[in-house]
C-alpha cells in the first residue's frame, strides 16, 4: 500500500531507503564538507566517514556531541576553538 505523502515510491522502494545518520545530519546542518566539519568540529575525517557509511557507530559521548553540533553548529565550533587554544 503505497501513501501519497511517499512521491509515488512504491513500497519496495520505501523499504530499501535508510534514515540519515546523525553525523551526516549534524554535518549537513552546519553547511560543511566532510572535510571542513571533521577540521572544524576535531572528528578524524576517517571516524567522521565511518559513521556516515555506517561501517562504525558513535558512542555515546560522540552522539551527544553530534547531538550538541546539530542544535547549534555555530556556538559548538566556536566552544570547540576556545577549547582547543
Amino acid at each position: 500500500m503505497t501513501n501519497p505523502d511517499d512521491a509515488g515510491l512504491s513500497d519496495a522502494a520505501l523499504a530499501i531507503l535508510r534514515p540519515v545518520t546523525l553525523a551526516k545530519r549534524a554535518r549537513v546542518v552546519a553547511g560543511l564538507s566532510q572535510g571542513t566539519f571533521a577540521d572544524t568540529y576535531g572528528i578524524p575525517i576517517g571516524t567522521l566517514r565511518d559513521w556516515e557509511q555506517r561501517r562504525s557507530e558513535p558512542d555515546a559521548t560522540a552522539v551527544a556531541y553530534l547531538t550538541a553540533i546539530t542544535n547549534d553548529p555555530v556556538a559548538v565550533a566556536i566552544a570547540y576553538r576556545k577549547s582547543a587554544a
